[in-house]
This record gives structure tokens, sequence and C-alpha cells, in this order.
């Protein structure tokens, strides 16, 4: 049987692991106007309005540009429209 002690510290333990659980989503701690953003983004590619970050890679190892692989999607976006 446990000791009083020990189920505090188990508590304890079981808190700072939910604690931190909840840190690591960081969607869920994003502003809203970001999420938003995020989804518009994410539906134009489902539509097929926007190509995908692969996509955009490809297309600049394509057109040669260096850096491609450090690059976010905006800036491969504006990378590729440069070099075309």
């Amino acid at each position: 049987m446990a000791t009083t002690k020990q189920r505090q510290a188990a508590r304890k333990n079981v808190k700072k692991a939910q604690a931190g659980a909840r840190s690591k989503q960081t969607l869920k701690n994003l502003p809203k106007s970001t999420r938003t953003a995020l989804g518009k983004e994410a539906s134009a590619v489902r539509r097929g309005d926007s190509p995908t970050r692969k996509e955009l890679e490809a297309e600049a190892r394509r057109l040669n540009i260096s850096g491609r692989s450090k690059m976010g999607k905006d800036q491969l976006k504006r990378a590729v429209a440069r070099a075309r």
C-alpha cells in the first residue's frame, strides 16, 4: 500500500507530465488569427489552388535555387516566383 507521501509525489508527477504535454500542443497555443491563416492555407492546398511545400521544393530543385532545404513554404514560393 502506498503512503500518503508516495501518493502526493505520484499526483505531482502526473500533473507535471500533463502540463508538459499541454505545452507541446503548439497549434492550440497559437493566436486565433494564425490558426485561421493556417487553415485557409491548408484548404487552398486541398482545393489545388496552392502548391504543397514538397511540390515547391521540387520546382526549386529544378530551377537550381540554393538554400531551398532551409526555406519555409512562403520563402520557397517567393524564390520560385523570382527564378521563373
